[in-house]
Order: structure tokens, then sequence, then C-alpha cells
């Protein structure tokens, strides 16, 4: 009688529990929209009386790595931001390719000074962009520091944009979308689409509700005197994902708040992968990145919902034989339905237009949640062109930027 009881109040509070988390994740998501749409009215200078001379100073950071094929279109929107205390920080990490060439030439259409190239000849990681982006932050001037990739697309004006999200001196940082761009058929690239769209959701809900715990590295807006305030990036614990991690210490150190941007003017762009294969070992190295972070609250939250999110969709396989298991699969189906429709309204213009594919995500980004749920706990090996990156479980003690300077 009391297994049943107990067995009745799992199968109930699971499917209770977990659409009230997502729930709280969409209120948090209409609560970081409205406020943003707040910000963006208001400016950066609110009373609009400031003058052009004294426009705070913006240093973007770009790691680059044998980007040769992608660096054109990037720079190509970088030189039209027309933002006029901006200087660009690119960390040539070890590019064997044409890249420097293309980033040198790049330079000589600025004053001296405006672009800085940071050359490195070794990298020892583990992580090797946060290794990269370390010296690009200690080379940067400015009281703001913008980070994106070199295989992205930034719009004309994503520097003011990203700016004026920060016009409040008691926000820190701000995470902004990243969409990947395909016109080409097939689900492959139609799933990374919305697989980028649905991941931010989770992450903007997520600062809706107080509880950052992510962002995207390629769009990101941090202020220098925050990060001094945590005692610079060499405290940032080594991580698979580095973007969240300091955002982590950021959010646990610091009296600084977290925002999230919605608005076109935002949206950067970048690139799909083009196999099943690299897109699930750039997925999963983002999966593990959040199921062994070095942060205890992102570590407990990510495993919580990916762990839940994976008995929703193996229940599945088994209500033939227990089919009173059925609100674990159909909380998770109701909980995707929400994310979808709600990706869908903040973010559809950026997906291709034959909408109709996306609906199969209600079913489809749960399992594949599931599966690199599992292949991350089974320590699948995840690689960074080409190369092992070590997860936190994998170094066997808590390590930082710091113990890999030269």
């Amino acid at each position: 009688m009391m297994i049943q009881l107990w067995y009745g109040l799992f199968r109930v509070g699971f499917a209770l529990v977990f659409i009230g988390l997502h729930i709280a994740l969409m209120i948090g998501l209409w609560v970081a929209w409205q406020r943003d749409r707040r910000v963006c009215a208001q400016g950066f200078f609110p009373r609009g009386t400031t003058p052009q001379a004294v426009l705070p100073r913006v240093s973007v950071i770009i790691p680059v790595h044998n980007e040769q094929r992608c660096l054109p279109d990037l720079l190509h929107t970088l030189a039209v931001q027309g933002y006029p205390e901006a200087e660009f920080i690119f960390i040539d990490d070890r590019s064997s390719d044409a890249s420097p060439e293309i980033l040198w030439e790049f330079a000589g259409t600025f004053p001296e000074g405006k672009v800085k190239i940071i050359t490195l000849q070794e990298n020892p990681g583990p992580n090797y962009k946060q290794y990269a982006l370390g010296k690009g932050i200690a080379a940067a001037s400015g009281e703001f520091l913008l980070f994106t990739d070199a295989d992205c697309q930034v719009p004309p004006t994503w520097i003011r944009s990203m700016l004026t999200r920060m016009g409040d001196a008691q926000v820190g940082l701000t995470i902004g979308p990243v969409f990947k761009c395909s016109q080409e058929p097939g689900f492959l690239y139609q799933y990374q689409c919305f697989d980028h769209a649905v991941r931010y959701m989770y992450l903007a809900g997520s600062t809706g509700i107080g509880a950052a715990g992510g962002g995207f590295g390629n769009n990101l807006i941090l202020r220098e005197e925050a990060l001094r305030s945590i005692g610079g990036y060499t405290t940032v614990p080594v991580s698979p994902t580095e973007d969240a991690a300091l955002i982590a210490r950021l959010r646990d150190c610091s009296a600084y708040q977290i925002r999230s941007a919605f608005g076109k003017e935002v949206f950067v762009m970048t690139g799909v992968e083009h196999s099943w294969e690299d897109f699930t070992n750039q997925a999963l190295r983002w999966n593990n990145g959040g199921l062994f972070s070095p942060d205890p609250a992102t570590r407990f939250n990510f495993r919580v919902l990916m762990i839940t999110i994976s008995m929703g969709i193996l229940a599945l396989f088994v209500l033939p034989i227990i089919p009173s298991l059925w609100p674990l699969s159909a909380a998770v189906l109701l909980a995707m339905m929400m994310n979808t429709l709600a990706t869908l309204r903040l973010f559809g213009s950026a997906f291709p237009p034959k909408r109709t594919i996306y609906l199969i995500q209600v079913a489809f980004t749960p399992l594949y949640f599931t599966i690199l749920t599992i292949l991350g706990f089974c320590r699948f090996k995840v690689t960074w062109k080409g190369s092992i990156l070590k997860t936190p479980w994998q170094q066997g003690k808590k390590q930082h930027v710091a113990d890999y300077r030269e």
C-alpha cells in the first residue's frame, strides 16, 4: 500500500514539479523580455544629454584559430559598426592558415592602435579558448568588454545596441542571442537553428528569475569594473563552457546583475555544422559544461533539468510495459510545447521560413538532450578545433586560467 502511495506521489509530483519549473522559466523569460524593452526605450544615457565625446570605450575581443574561411564575413560586419570608441582585439591562437594575414590587412584599414593582434605560439589549455580570451582581456583598455567569435556575423549597430543594455550601473553583464544561419535543406540544418534558440530561451528565462547560469560567449558584454570586482578573469574556473563559468562567478561573487537581450539589433549569426558528428560534438561540449560545471549551483540546476528530461523520454520506451508512467513523458512533451511556442514567438524571425518543421522539435529536442546527457555521464570525449578538451571530472581538481599562464 505504501509503495503504491509513494509511486503515485512520484508520478504526479514529477509532472507538477517539471511543469512548474518550466512555467517559472516562461515567467522569467517574459520578465527579461519586458525589462529589455524598457532598457532599449531608455537608452544608454537616460537623459540623452551626454555628448558624443564621452562615449564609453568598448573593447571587442575575438579569439581566432584557423578561420580564414569565416573571417572576411565577420570583419566586414565589424568595419561598419560606426562606434568611434571601439577597439578590436584579435587573439591569433596558433593559426596555420591565412588568418593572420587577413587580420593584419584588416588592421591596416584603421588608425594605429584601433586594432590589436595578439599572436599565441603556444597554448597550454586545458580550455584553449579560455586561455586565449585571458590574453585578450589582459590587453583590453575598454570600460566594457564585448565578445564574439571569428565564425560569426554581427548586426550593423551591434556595439551600440549591446552597450545600451549596460546603461544601468548595477548591470555587470548582458548575454545576447546567437542563431545559426543556413538556407540549406535538411533536418540537420533546420534543427540547429531551433536548437540555438531554445537554448537561449532557457538562458534568458533563468536571468529573468535571478538564476543566471550561462550564456553564449560569442555575444556577451561585460563591465570591466565588474570583472575587477571578482578578482579578474584569472579567477574564473576552467570549464568546457568558459562563458557559463564567468557568469556563475559574477553571479555568486559580486553584487552586479546579469541581464539578457532580445532585439533583432543584437542577433548574432553563426555558421552551421555540416554533419551530425560535428554538431553532436559541439552540443555535447555545451551539455558537459553544465553537467560538470565548476559552479555547484549551475551544476545542480542543469543536472536536475537534464535528468528529469531524460526520465520523461526514457519512460516513453517502457510505457507499453508500465503505462502508469505516462505523466513523466506527458510533462516533458507539454514543457517542450511551451518552449517551442515561446521560442517561435520571440526569435522566429531568425529561422528559415519552413516553420512547420519546428513542430517536430517538441519530441526531438528532449530526445536529443537525453542522448547528450547519457553521453556526458558516460564520459564521452569532447573536442574543440581538433583538440580534446578536459572537463572538470577529467582534471581531477579545480584549476584556474592563472595556473596555465606562461
